[in-house]
């Protein structure tokens, strides 16, 4: 970063060379972790891939391997697919999940799984490359050659950068004792002003005799970082200590006592610049000492970390969302499965009570009660894009005016609530029950925020904005909810976005609300901001991408009769939950169809065989055995085009493509279920030869 020549007659090409003659001169020792449960597989591995440099690591289960993996760095893995308890794909993507061994290459052995489908699979859970048994001994010390020369060439890189990196630190202890002269001073100065004038850093002395430091600036940078003047450090002997973070002070103040054994120290911390934002720190500094060995001054930089800070703040959050929707997904489609029990008998239930008018209500109410936790694991799969949105071109603009009205009932009335839009506003594509639920959960956020009342003023928009740091440009429509209510300090404004986080006591909030929105726009491929001051209210704005598609026509339909239509039809329904399946096969019969069951696809495909009179096909996606339901569904596309197939969901993890099938989520009203099977009753027929082949299932 600055001039480095030599105090001394040594120069800087000899310091390279001692750097070069500390690096190894034997090849780098590079492990390789075999993965088999046949201990015979592992001998054999092994005899294959001896040579010098090479040191082989065997571990019998997935269990094994993973502790391999915890202790030691690895240039390959060689994991076989079938074993006990943790398999091939499992132990991979448990590997992959793990950032320090993220990216070490996977080798899959297997003799079994060749079809392209598993193939896949295991390219989607990590593997670099498959090696089909019986193992070739050529072909596999070959893909295992490449992989070792890149792991050795890749740790040699590193070893140099560590040693290019020690010999920087050497030379800043060249350049500081260069400072003992005008001369060398001046030349650094002059140095800085080319340098330093477009980086986020600045140079400093200091003072060892001060209780606080004064920082002396040698160049300009400052007032570019802070805002200050480098005079404005030296105005107030606590200057600079009095606006270190106070949850930073002490650490700070303290790490500096130590600075006189140490002899340098790495410092982070937050500092308010003259427009008061808090900005994050590198501060690097190292004592000087004069010729008999005391400290005469300190020498430093201050490197500006803010934008890597907020990348890291940004992937922090990123891996809750991560963690939230593995938890969530994990439990969402056997409690969509209980919740599709519910409401199906309830919906068959109330067919059977018509007339007792307390009966119905409690029903009602029953029914109500599910659907809300229905849409609850609907939302938390979508904000942790698990689920997909079911997304339409709408009119905000034509929407807002009746949204407001159920803002308004929600929020009571010590609440105002208005609207402002923009004439012409864009159309833009979302799921709008997601859509409105975002904008009543950021309602009711500012009303909590609002004790005592106070004005809720939504805002609609079209703004053009340039790439920024945080969203890229583009056209997009801003919907702005802002409040007059308590706002939220800095500290709470970091965390507003994260899972579960709340400020709210308890039993009264979540933490998930935001954390919903968030999730939502992200999925949309639009953005938040947030602008919030204490005592002065809050404003988000989420911006959404412009469509260009006409926007749907705002009337609705109707809901579709569940009236008997499936006379002389007969129905295949496919689930492996009893208890889903009956309650589907209940609803079918109500509606006139003949039901045919299986418990899962394969057994479905033997049923298929012999029943000629099946016009369509029910069928759960995720089921044991061999054919999940988009394998069955494309299946039934091939041999039986006349076959209308509809699959049904509680949740979906993006694992098979369902591109050109006909989906129904779980939970469902016997009324959905009618009106999706009555749509496709009335869709005609194809014929035989001219139905092409089916696409082949993708594995993502």
């Amino acid at each position: 970063m600055h001039d480095v020549r030599p105090v001394e007659a040594s120069s800087d090409s000899d310091a390279f060379h001692l750097v070069s003659a500390r690096l190894p001169a034997d090849p780098i020792l590079a492990k390789i972790l075999v993965v088999d449960d046949d201990p015979r597989n592992l001998i054999a591995v092994e005899e294959v891939l001896r040579s010098p440099g090479i040191e082989i690591v065997k571990a019998d289960s997935g269990e094994a391997a993973l502790r391999q993996v915890l202790q030691e760095d690895f240039a390959v893995i060689l994991l076989d697919v079938q074993m006990p308890r943790l398999d091939g794909y499992e132990v991979a993507g448990l590997i992959r999940n793990r950032p320090r061994s993220s990216r070490v290459p996977i080798l899959f052995l297997t003799a079994f799984n060749k079809d392209d489908m598993h193939v896949f699979k295991g390219y989607s859970a990590g593997a670099v490359d498959y090696v089909f048994k019986p193992i070739e001994p050529l072909i596999l010390k070959s893909k295992v050659d490449i992989f070792v020369d890149l792991y050795r060439k890749t740790e040699e890189i590193r070893r140099q950068g560590e040693q290019e990196r020690r010999l920087l630190m050497e030379n800043l202890h060249v350049r500081s004792e260069k400072l003992r002269t005008e001369q060398a001073l001046r030349r650094r100065e002059e140095h800085q002003a080319i340098v330093l004038q477009s980086l986020p850093i600045a140079l400093y002395t200091a003072s060892v005799e001060e209780n606080h430091r004064q920082l002396h600036f040698t160049n300009e940078s400052i007032e570019r970082i802070t805002g200050f003047r480098p005079e404005a450090f030296l105005e107030r002997s606590d200057f600079w200590s009095s606006r270190i973070n106070p949850e930073d002070q002490e650490r700070v103040l303290t790490e500096l006592q130590r600075l006189e054994e140490d002899g340098a120290v790495n410092l982070e911390y937050r500092w308010r610049c003259a427009d008061g934002v808090e900005r994050h720190f590198l501060d690097q500094t190292v004592l000087m000492r004069d010729d008999e060995g005391r400290p005469r001054e300190f020498f430093g930089m201050w490197f500006d970390i803010t934008e890597r800070k907020q990348m890291e703040q940004n992937l922090l959050h990123a891996s809750k969302l991560e963690a939230v929707g593995r938890l969530t997904g994990g439990i969402a489609h056997d409690f969509n499965n209980m919740l599709s029990v519910v409401i199906g008998n309830l919906d068959l239930l109330k067919k059977t009570i018509q007339g007792n008018e307390k009966a119905e209500r409690r029903v009602r109410m029953a029914l109500e009660s599910a659907q809300h936790c229905a849409d609850l694991t609907y939302r938390l799969l979508t904000f942790s894009r698990r689920q997909a949105l079911q997304v339409s071109t709408i009119d905000v603009s034509v929407l807002m005016p009746s949204l407001l009205e159920l803002m308004r009932r929600t929020l009571g009335e010590r609440i105002n609530a208005k609207l402002q839009s923009q004439q012409g506003i864009w159309p833009i594509q979302v799921d709008r029950a997601q859509f409105e639920a975002a904008l009543l959960n950021l309602a009711v956020n500012a009303r909590d925020a609002m004790p005592e009342g106070g004005d809720l003023t939504i805002s609609v928009e079209n703004r053009v904005t340039e790439e920024g740091r945080s969203h890229p440009s583009g056209e997009f429509v801003v919907i702005s909810v802002s409040d007059t209510g308590t706002g939220m300090p800095p500290e709470v404004l970091e965390k507003v976005f994260e899972p579960f986080f709340t400020t709210k006591e308890s039993g009264k909030g979540t933490g998930l609300g935001l954390s919903m929105v968030y999730g939502f726009v992200q999925q949309c491929h639009g953005h938040v901001e947030v602008d919030s001051t204490p005592n002065a209210g809050t404003t988000i704005r989420i911006f959404l991408p412009r469509s260009q598609e006409a926007a749907a026509s705002a009337s609705e339909a109707q809901p579709g009769s569940a009236q008997p239509f499936g006379e002389g039809r007969t129905v295949l329904v496919v689930e492996d939950n009893p208890a889903v399946r009956q309650v589907a096969i209940s609803t079918l019969h109500s509606l006139g169809f003949q039901v045919i069951e299986a418990e899962n696809g394969d057994e479905a495909a033997e049923l298929l065989k012999l029943s000629k009179d099946v016009s369509l096909v029910l069928s759960d996606v995720r089921m044991p055995g061999e054919l999940s339901g988009v394998d069955l569904a494309r299946l039934v596309q091939q041999e039986r085009p006349e076959i209308q197939v509809l699959l049904t969901t509680g949740y979906f993890d993006g694992e098979d493509t369902v591109e050109g099938l006909n989906l129904l989520y779980k939970p469902y009203r016997a009324a959905d279920l009618a009106e999706k099977i009555r749509s496709l009753m009335e869709l005609p027929q194809p014929d035989r030869a001219d139905v092409a082949p089916p696409r082949s299932v993708a594995v993502a």
